[in-house]
């Protein structure tokens, strides 16, 4: 398999008084899901962290930032909290596939700074390599194929020009789509590729990748074919309907990295 070129990771270099940050993805918000999204809430209201990283699916979909100005709207809600969150530390979003739509109006509206995928973390002299994961998950070509389309900005511009109401209903359809293909026994659903982890880790100049995605919440030893060796850390994803609840924070302090279980209320 001929892999994809290597994206070039930018540097986000850490403030000396940083010590402990944090790091979610997948929360997939809805107004269906309020156990989720009051759990969150909770965990923003609560964290000591110096900063936290959102790294990609942080809603379930999102159809564009003018969604926030729509009177009563659950993006407006969400926006809210980001933002009395982001006024007492730096926070930063990362595009998933869920919620790549998300724009500058999102960040001016909220104070959320947003950040390329990948992007290095340089901490404590350490760097760490941060991505959504969608983008590794080489074997999984339908999805790759979307995700080209996707991220073209031609083709947002062109679904942005739609009225609310139809991306509104484009988003359900796709919702839809989703749930349907998760209970098929035909569904596939493709994991980061190894070697192309490595590809990105070694231009980076890290040894640990951090990312979500996959909903496989998991610490990966890996080697490479020059005996290199490094880390793939997985984030889980959050539902607090299921049995049993999920959501769980990865924090990263001079201790090293630690889970968190965010506790159903």
């Amino acid at each position: 398999m001929t892999l994809p070129s290597t994206p070039s990771a930018p540097e986000l270099v850490a403030p000396a008084e940083w010590r402990t940050v944090e790091f979610v993805s997948d929360l997939h918000l809805q107004r269906e899901e309020p156990e989720t999204v009051d759990a969150f809430a909770r965990y923003l209201r609560d964290s000591q962290a110096d900063a936290i990283f959102l790294l990609g699916d942080v809603f379930e979909v999102w159809v564009g930032d003018d969604s926030i100005d729509e009177s009563g709207s659950f993006e407006a809600e969400c926006c809210a909290l980001l933002s009395q969150a982001a006024r007492a530390r730096p926070m930063y979003f990362m595009h998933g596939n869920r919620d790549f739509l998300v724009g500058m109006h999102f960040a001016e509206r909220t104070g959320v700074r947003l950040l390329a995928d990948p992007t290095v973390l340089v901490l404590d002299g350490k760097r760490w390599l941060l991505s959504h994961g969608d983008a590794l998950c080489l074997d999984d070509v339908e999805y790759q194929k979307f995700r080209t389309v996707a991220r073209n900005p031609q083709w947002q511009a062109q679904l942005l020009s739609l009225p609310l109401a139809a991306r509104r209903a484009q988003g359900r359809s796709a919702r839809q789509q989703s749930e349907a293909r998760k209970h098929s026994p035909e569904a596939f659903y493709g994991d980061v590729d190894t070697e192309a982890a490595f590809q990105w880790l070694q231009a980076a100049n890290s040894r640990v990748l951090i990312h979500g995605h996959t909903h496989r919440p998991a610490d990966h030893e890996l080697q490479g074919q020059d005996g290199t060796r490094a880390q793939r850390i997985v984030l889980s994803d959050w539902d607090l309907a299921a049995t049993p609840p999920r959501a769980e924070v990865l924090r990263l302090s001079p201790g090293g990295l630690e889970r968190i279980a965010i506790a159903p209320k």
